[in-house]
């Protein structure tokens, strides 16, 4: 009798009604994403390959793909992850590893993606989501050990420090790192782990870490580009032809788009100033074609979709739905908001892709997977 009423309500989720808000929010942002793409890569495929929608093309496909994928994981029951949690922390490593075997591939001095034969793929991608989903299960199955410092706080941030090791040491990925950081702190604390851990131990964590990495990059090079990005910020102006070229051409575009913008597919920066614009600075070409209601525009998406991730998580039946609700949610925030302030000069430059809208086949698949599994959750909380 429990197990036809365990399958009845399984069955009744399935069938309820995604959070149509957040759906229509998505694909507007992914839409727009496209487009933007389009108008942002055009100058750079034609020079490279003579096509114009080399870069555009294959956005395209992995959006496909991935609103395939987003469409099946709403309709996966997301209880059947906390099953599985371990097993899914263990991949979220091992996939990470995959780029020091022969099928690692080296781009821009970095070596953070694969060889999956008909494309490359970034690892980093799949273990954020990954994390998300392991650490909401971790968090909701020890909810009654998080007031303890040993069990709340030192066991999960110990069982980050393999990933932390493996994206600083073998993949030189800072960004990716404090993402994965910034999720996990943020599920710590609203499963239940008490904030003075976090400005006593977890302050004291990340300015060794920063010592670290300073250190590391002075005495042995390693990330000494990091270095370089925050002088920069701190006075582009002071190296025009050198680091801090593409922080003040994305300022020039920018600034050249005024209110309205100069027009969709118009802007002058991405014509080879921007180097590669359909990447970590195509809001700064949106903000030249479009203007500064454009970027209110995309800006107000952003918005929507975290207030509606919030909302999810906040009538969500379960701890482990409410956590991977936020998790998400935060996944999708966290690197919209970073991405802006970068390219607004708010921050120093950090290669963090804006979401559903920077060039990126394996970053787009995976977020519409994850936001697959957002609309699931959505499906069994009190409508809104």
């Amino acid at each position: 009798m429990p197990k036809t009423k365990s399958r009845k309500n399984e069955s009744n989720q399935i069938n309820n009604q995604v959070d149509f808000v957040l759906l229509v929010t998505v694909l507007l942002l992914l839409s727009f994403g496209i487009i933007m793409v389009l108008s942002a890569s055009s100058p750079s495929s034609i020079a490279e390959s003579g096509n114009s929608y080399e870069y555009v093309s294959k956005q395209l496909i992995s959006a496909i793909i991935g609103i395939i994928a987003m469409i099946f994981f709403s309709k996966v029951n997301y209880r059947i992850y906390e099953k599985f949690y371990i097993h899914i922390y263990f991949i979220s490593i091992l996939v990470l590893l995959l780029v020091l075997t022969p099928l690692g591939v080296s781009a821009n001095g970095a070596l953070r993606w694969i060889n999956v034969g008909f494309s490359t793929l970034q690892p980093s991608e799949i273990t954020k989501l990954g994390l998300i989903i392991f650490y909401s299960a971790l968090l909701s199955s020890r909810k009654d050990k998080l007031n303890k410092l040993s069990t709340g706080f030192f066991m999960p941030i110990l069982l980050l420090i393999p990933v932390m090791a493996i994206l600083i040491f073998f993949q030189d990925h800072l960004s990716a790192t404090f993402v994965i950081v910034v999720i996990t702190s943020i599920l710590m604390l609203m499963a239940g782990t008490k904030l003075r851990y976090f400005l006593s131990f977890g302050m004291a964590g990340a300015g060794l870490g920063v010592a670290g990495l300073y250190y590391m990059a002075k005495v042995s090079e390693k990330g000494a580009f990091r270095i370089s990005r925050i002088v920069s910020f701190l006075n582009p102006w002071a190296d025009l032809q050198g680091d801090g070229w593409q922080v003040i051409q994305g300022l020039y575009a920018i600034g050249s788009g005024g209110l309205f913008g100069v027009g969709l597919g118009n802007s002058n920066q991405k014509y080879l100033y921007i180097p590669e614009p359909h990447n970590d600075f195509i809001f700064a070409v949106l903000a030249e074609e479009l203007g500064f209601i454009g970027c209110l525009f995309v800006i107000a998406l952003f918005t929507i979709f975290i207030l509606r991730g919030a909302i999810i998580a906040m009538k969500s039946k379960d701890m482990f739905g409410s956590l991977l609700a936020v998790g998400i949610t935060t996944l999708v925030g966290i690197q919209a908001i970073i991405n802006i302030a970068v390219v607004t000069s708010s921050m120093p430059n950090t290669g963090m892709p804006l979401p559903f809208f920077s060039y990126g086949g394996t970053a787009l698949i995976i977020l519409l997977s994850a936001v697959g599994i957002l609309l699931n959750i959505s499906r069994n909380i009190e409508k809104v």
